[in-house]
């Protein structure tokens, strides 16, 4: 198991970060979906019964998608992979500022593949040493990443032009 933990420091609050995580999640559904492709969105509904971080939250959003990504890849890969492989499955539990994602590949590799994405935003500088409340023998094994945005260098052929950028 592959435990990694990246703390990303933002120049904004966490309050700021959810207005705009709400709207990235939204423009991205909206502009990746159209024809059988993108984004299905098969739920979308509140949630109030799962527990999230040992209890700590048990209500949010909860979402069920999936990602067809047969257009998103070259056409040697299409023609390649088998039926299946190209359709990820995400289901999400948004209990802000802890939120849950679970993505697999049922229709190709049945149980044999899970990533699961936890994460928490909290208002500090990355300090925080468990913040995901780990048990001593997950925490010997995870890797800690520092990402800091705001200072981080940026590949050119990795940053693309925003709407507004001029």
């Amino acid at each position: 198991m592959l435990i990694k933990e990246f703390r990303v420091v933002l120049p904004i609050t966490v309050e700021e970060y959810q207005v705009g995580q709400l709207f990235s999640v939204a423009e991205a559904s909206k502009n990746e979906t159209g024809g059988g492709e993108g984004i299905e969105v098969i739920k979308n509904e509140p949630f109030d019964n799962k527990s999230l971080l040992g209890g700590k939250y048990t209500k949010g959003q909860y979402t069920y998608k999936i990602y067809h990504l047969e257009s998103k890849v070259p056409t040697f890969i299409r023609l390649l992979a088998p039926k299946g492989a190209l359709a990820i499955h995400e289901e999400a539990w948004n209990a802000y500022p802890y939120c849950r994602t679970v993505l697999t590949n049922p229709d190709y590799m049945a149980g044999n593949f899970t990533l699961c994405i936890e994460t928490m935003h909290a208002p500090d500088n990355g300090s925080q040493e468990n913040v995901h409340e780990l048990p001593p023998e997950k925490l010997k094994i995870r890797e800690v990443d520092f990402i800091d945005i705001a200072a981080d260098p940026v590949l050119p052929k990795v940053s693309t032009p925003r709407e507004g950028d001029s």
